[in-house]
C-alpha cells in the first residue's frame, strides 16, 4: 500500500499531468477547431508527416485505434485535401498515405506550437528537467 504522503504527491502528479496536457493540447485544438477538425485529426497528420508514405495499416499500429476509429476522421483529411493516398508499387491493395503541401502546412502550424511550448518549459526548467521528463514520458509509454 502506497503511504498517504506518498498517495498525495502521487494525485499532486496526475493532476499536473492532466491540466499540462490541456495546456498543451489547446493551442492546436483551437486551430483544428476553426477548419472542423479534432485532436484525432492532428495524430492523423502529425504521424503520417512523420512517417510520409505510412500504410494505413501501419498507421492504424501507431495510433492504437481501430479501422472503424480511423475511417472517418482520415477520410475527412482526404476529403479536405490534407492528406494524399498512393496505392503501394508491390500490393495495390496497399494505401500509402502522405501531407500534401496543404497538410504539411497546417501538421507544422499545430506541432509548432506544441514546439514553441516544449522549448520555453525546457529552457525554464532546465536540462537535467527536461532530460528527466523524457525518461518519465519513456517509462509512462513503455507501462513501467
Amino acid at each position: 500500500m502506497i503511504d498517504l504522503n506518498r498517495q498525495a504527491e502521487l494525485r499532486e502528479a496526475i493532476e499536473l499531468f492532466y491540466f499540462a496536457y490541456r495546456a498543451f493540447t489547446t493551442p492546436p485544438d483551437d486551430i483544428l477547431a476553426q477548419r472542423g477538425l479534432g485532436r484525432v485529426h492532428h495524430r492523423i497528420l502529425y504521424f503520417v508527416g512523420r512517417n510520409p508514405g505510412i500504410a494505413v495499416n501501419a498507421l492504424l499500429t501507431t495510433l492504437g485505434v481501430s479501422k472503424q476509429a480511423l475511417h472517418a476522421p482520415l477520410r475527412q483529411l482526404v476529403d479536405d485535401g490534407l492528406v494524399g493516398t498512393a496505392a503501394a508499387d508491390n500490393d495495390r491493395r496497399v494505401k500509402r498515405l502522405q501531407l500534401t503541401a496543404e497538410g504539411a502546412a497546417l501538421e507544422a502550424q499545430l506541432s509548432g506550437t506544441q514546439m514553441e511550448m516544449l522549448e520555453k518549459v525546457f529552457a525554464a526548467a532546465g536540462p537535467e528537467a527536461a532530460d528527466g521528463w523524457r525518461r518519465a514520458m519513456a517509462a509512462l509509454v513503455k507501462g513501467s
